[in-house]
């Protein structure tokens, strides 16, 4: 599952909305919004702000690339 569908399924899933979710974390408003239309940079820490509240953080994982 890609960011931006995780943290909408479980902000979903917890009954948050984004401005609840926003609050939560410390993050703006825009920020959730960002995240979860996917925008492509967003600041890291940011991020684990965001996913610290389901219990994840970023990582590095390997890709999967057709052959």
């Amino acid at each position: 599952m890609n960011l931006p569908d995780f943290v909408k399924e479980r902000r979903k899933r917890l009954g948050m909305t984004q401005v609840q979710l926003a609050a939560a974390a410390g993050v703006g408003l825009r920020f959730v919004r960002d995240i979860e239309q996917g925008k492509h940079s967003l600041r890291m820490d940011k991020v684990n702000q965001v996913l610290f509240l389901f219990g994840h953080e970023l990582a590095a994982v390997p890709m999967e690339r057709e052959s």
